[in-house]
Order: structure tokens, then sequence, then C-alpha cells
């Protein structure tokens, strides 16, 4: 008999892709998709079980099928559609990540979990470090939006393992997941024609590309291979980092700064009417940002991204078509400003 997965969250596109994937595997048996509401795009030969797992049936649903790999995707920053709400996305992260645990703890036939995790954990502040590791503890813990879920969502995660030590526990911390079909709220402010800023800072950014947030899910969920270890926790990013300027002149996106106390009050406007996630977490990311370490992800998991930092953006970039400004033309351009600087300087 091959493995029984269940993956939550499979309503949402990236939980969908990861789906389709994991049921390629050869020592995967059967999948078992959960979400409340039913997926719009086809699961390949998965199971799909409508169940909401702030609810007590998600451990029947464990137990009946045998299930021995969970992996738990429904942890997200925005609402599923235009119809939900904040208060049912933070109800999921916290009360459904609770329920699904107590689950997992009562269905001895679980040996392996797999926690879809956020670098935003370590929350955006003036004095952070550089970088942050997996084991570096954050200046300021974040006070409210879905930083604040991933942090009760992976003090949840530590209780379980405590209490059953024979699971496999996998935590993956993933940076700003772009591409062409992220819905994270990074990806909601870059689709903005005009990008809101905080004047005087430039923060640096790291992202993961939908791709490989796929492929190291996979590598969490089996079997770990010769000379890794696939339990623990993980910082995943692509290499590099991009300015927020920088990410603005690739997209050909306008940016329009504004002092601190007035991007909170346009943040709440944008809310109002539903075009992003501009919550004060969003807002410090984009201006203290965050930048972290990946040698845990390449020496201990085993994983070598695919793509880099601006190699994400990049693509997410073309999914979303021009913007006002050119983009090849406005990057010549500053480039060309930027190189010319020097030697004007000089010649003074």
């Amino acid at each position: 008999m091959g493995k029984v997965v269940l993956v939550t969250g499979v309503a949402r596109q990236l939980g969908g892709r990861f789906v389709r994937r994991v049921q390629r595997e050869p020592d995967v048996d059967r999948v078992i998709g959960v979400d409340a509401v039913p997926p719009g795009h086809h699961l390949g030969g998965a199971d799909f079980i409508r169940a909401d797992i702030r609810h007590p049936r998600i451990a029947r649903v464990l137990a009946e099928h045998g299930v021995d790999t969970v992996v738990h995707m429904d942890v997200n920053g925005t609402p599923l559609g235009k119809r939900g709400s904040r208060a049912t996305v933070k109800e999921t992260n916290v009360i459904g990540t609770m329920q699904l645990l107590g689950a997992c703890q009562k269905t001895p036939s679980v040996r392996r979990l797999v926690v879809k995790s956020s670098t935003n954990v370590y929350g955006s502040a003036p004095r952070d470090p550089a970088i942050f590791t997996e084991t570096t503890p954050p200046k300021s813990l974040p006070s409210g939006g879905f930083a604040k879920d991933v942090v009760e969502v992976e003090g949840y995660v530590r209780g379980f393992a405590r209490r059953r030590p024979d699971v496999a526990v996998c935590v993956l911390r993933f940076a700003n997941i772009l591409g062409p079909c992220a819905d994270s709220p990074l990806a909601e402010y870059f689709a903005l024609p005009v990008l809101p800023t905080v004047l005087g800072f430039d923060p640096r950014l790291q992202f993961a590309h939908e791709d490989d947030v796929i492929e190291v899910l996979r590598i969490a969920s089996g079997e770990p291979r010769r000379g890794t270890l696939n339990s623990g926790t993980f910082n995943i990013a692509g290499d590099g980092v991009l300015l927020l300027s920088q990410a603005a002149r690739r997209l050909g996106r306008p940016t329009l700064p504004f002092f601190l106390p007035t991007v909170t009050w346009v943040g709440s406007a944008l809310r109002s009417v539903g075009v992003t996630d501009f919550s004060p977490e969003q807002i410090r990311l984009l201006t203290h940002g965050r930048v972290v370490r990946t040698t845990q992800m390449r020496e201990t998991l085993g994983f070598d991204p695919r793509y880099t930092t601006a190699g994400a953006f990049e693509d997410y970039a073309r999914s979303r078509g021009p913007g006002l400004l050119p983009p090849e033309t406005l990057a010549r351009t500053v480039d060309r400003i930027a190189a010319a600087l020097p030697a004007g300087r000089g010649q003074k």
C-alpha cells in the first residue's frame, strides 16, 4: 500500500497544483483534497471532500481514510474570492489549524505533517537584522493581520510536535510567493496601476516562485533523500533581493510616495473599496523590508530553487502585462542616469 496524502486549501490555485503534482509520486497511492468550497479547477485523480477544517469533522476524514501524510496549505493572507473576508481567513488560519492538529494528534496513522508558513513570522521593524535565520527571534512580534496568524499557527505546530514526537513535522516559511497565478497580498499590491510607497524608504524584498513552492512541498511531503532531512523549520526564498524601486521600474508602474501616517490612511481607503490587502503589516514590509537566509533550505532540506528572486518577479511581471510606463525605456533611462552621475561629479 502506498501513502495516503491529505491536502488542505485545494480550492486555491496553489493547492490544486500541488494535488495534481503529488499524485505523480511513485509511492503515493491516494490523494485527498479538502476545502470548505469546491475548487474551480481539476484535481486530477484526487478525491475531493468538502469539509471545513474549522470543524471537528476533519478528524473523521483523517481516521476513515487512514491518512498518513498531511500537507496543510490552508494558511493564507488573502480571502478566497471576492466574497471572502479577513475574519474568515483568520479563523481558517488559526482555528482551522488548531482543529486540524487536534485531529492529527488523535489519528495514529498520521506520520508526516507539512505546514505552509511564511517569513511574516519575523515581522518587519527598523531594528531588524540584515538577514533572518530560522532561529533569529523577531525584534518586534507582529501585532495583527496575517503575520500574527502565522506566529500563532507555528506555536500550535510546535505544541503538536511535542505531543506527537513520532510524527515528522516540516514547517516551510515562504517568502512572498509570486508567479502567474499568485494570490498573495504582495501580488495584489504590485497589480495596482500606481504603487503607494513610504517616502524615504526603499525596502529589500525576496520572492519565492510558485513553481518552486510546489517542488519544495513535494520534497517535504516525501521520504528524505540520502544526506538530507525534511523535518524542521526552513526559510524558502529565491536567491538575491530586489529593492521596491527596482520592482516598480521592472513593472512599469509609477510610485506615489506618502509620509508614513498618510500611507496608513491610504491603506484604509484601498481596503474599503476592496482594491488590495494593504494592511499595517504590509505597510511595515514596504517600509523596512525583510531578507532571510536560505542555507538550511539548501544544505539540510536539499532544495535548490529554480528561480531567483529577480526571476520570480520577472515571471510575475510578464503575466501582468505592461504598466503605465514602458519598463524597458524606464529602466534604461534610470540606468543611464545612474551611470552618468559619477562621471559628472568627477568633472566638477
